[in-house]
Parts: C-alpha cells; structure tokens; sequence
C-alpha cells in the first residue's frame, strides 16, 4: 500500500459520518496528537502564499501539503512544503507551488525531518513510505483534507 491510498483511506474514514453509532473499523484515523498538531482554524492566504495559526511537533520536521487530483487526495507528490523547528511554531507560511484556489482541497500533514538534514526527503523507500516518513501518535496521522482559505 503506497502513501496515496493511505492517504485516500483516511480521507475517507474522515468524510465518512454514519447516521448510526458504530465502532470506526479503519486502522488509520487523522488529525491532531497530543504531542503534534496543526491548527488550521483561522489559516489564511494571499495569494500563493498559506499561513497557518499554529504547528507543533516534536523533532525538527516538515508541514507538507498534498494535492487532491480527480476528486481524491495524492499522497505521492506535494504542492508545499515548509521546514518546522522542534517545538511551537507561530504563523508558518507555506508557498503552494502550484498556485492555489479558495476551496481547493488539499492534505496538510506533518512529516518528520528523519536525518536531520534540513532537506525534505521525499523519496521513496518502500512501496509506502518517503524517507521524512508522515508524523504517526499510535494510529492516528498528523493531518487534516481541508479546503484552502
């Protein structure tokens, strides 16, 4: 399994909201940590230019956002990407390479900087996986499908 279908699976446990109370039977969920978050309530944009309130991880790292094409989320490539310090960063400001529309969806997540390089690695080393691997507290990935401002 590649990084797009988890990222397409968890975009549809996310979205996904039974009328009936169940037990979720994903193995993966998304969203805020305890340890590692990203406020997205009240990010902005000008221009190609994101800014987000608030992002904390623990290790130095990266907030990454990912593409949504044909309706689905596409975890095997990125549009931004912008290096965090360990700790609480203030206003991170991510330029969206592509250029970007209010409502256009995307994944923003947070991936740790795994050699300490400062670089982000995004290669592959598995069929699923890219060296500065996605940001995990149990099973839960540190991340949220939002709509850009």
């Amino acid at each position: 399994m590649n990084l797009r279908t988890i990222v397409m699976l968890l975009l549809a446990f996310t979205l996904y909201q039974p009328c009936y109370a169940e037990e979720p039977t994903a193995a993966f969920s998304m969203g805020n940590g305890a340890q590692n978050w990203i406020k997205t309530e009240g990010a902005t944009r000008s221009g190609n230019i994101v800014t987000y309130p608030e992002v904390h991880i623990e290790g130095n790292g990266w907030l990454v956002m990912h593409p949504f094409e044909d309706g689905a989320a596409n975890g095997d490539k990125y549009v931004a990407a912008t290096f965090l310090k360990s700790g609480t960063n203030k206003n991170v400001d991510m330029e969206v390479y592509k250029g970007v529309d209010t409502g256009e969806m995307f994944i923003v997540m947070l991936h740790s900087d795994s050699n300490d390089n400062g670089i982000l690695d995004f290669v592959f080393v598995d069929a699923r996986n890219v060296m500065d691997r996605a940001v995990f507290e149990g099973a839960r990935m540190i991340g949220h499908a939002i709509p850009a401002p």
